[in-house]
């Protein structure tokens, strides 16, 4: 499958999804049966934790179909990076997505602390000063709503793991995996980006 042809499996399920005409495929017996061989996603998809965001439901995906790797805000460090490698690389999808979403409580949380209310003391301070390089960058263009710094966090972190996995960036170069950021709307529409 081309990385153009993943991207659109998911776009087609999602639209399944935002039309309530939902297949739920690869979901029974046979298939946790098939999957016991080994797992091949076709795509690989970087999201955020927050719970209204159920990727595999939301793109109408069953078991074995999409590599997910969730973390608060689809911030980046070396364990993400590590996982998004191994499914480029070793698993070999076609796509990995970046998916940033409607109302991302860490880039809130980023705003809110760039607004001059404070930053988090705690483990979630991480996800702040991951996030603040895209809200500045965001600000400075004059787009300063938190949908605007979730759409450039997005983009920023397609960069980052270009940046900084050289191994995804050859899969890039040889046309064996595309990068995209997508951004989820809670009502169910996923569009593209990157």
């Amino acid at each position: 499958m081309t990385p153009n042809e993943a991207w659109l499996k998911l776009v087609e399920g999602n639209k399944r999804f935002v039309d309530g005409a939902v297949e739920g495929p690869h979901r029974d017996a046979a298939r946790r049966e098939e999957l016991k061989a080994g797992q091949k996603p076709f795509a690989c998809v970087f999201a955020c934790g927050d719970s209204r965001v159920p990727v595999e439901l939301l793109f109408d995906q069953g078991l074995g179909d999409v590599f997910v790797v969730r973390t608060a805000g689809h911030t980046v460090d070396t364990a993400v990076l590590a996982s998004l490698e191994f499914a480029v690389v070793g698993l070999g999808v076609d796509v990995l997505v970046v998916l940033g979403h409607e109302s991302c409580g860490a880039v809130g949380a980023t705003k809110a602390a760039l607004d001059g209310n404070g930053i988090p003391d705690s483990y979630q301070r991480f996800l702040v000063e991951n996030i603040a390089p895209a809200a500045i960058l965001s600000s400075g263009e004059g787009k300063a709503t938190r949908k605007d710094m979730e759409e450039r966090h997005v983009k920023e972190t397609v960069n980052q793991i270009l940046a900084e996995c050289s191994k995804i960036k050859e899969a890039t170069e040889n046309d064996s995996c595309a990068v995209l950021g997508a951004r989820y709307e809670l009502g169910g529409l996923v569009t593209r980006l990157v």
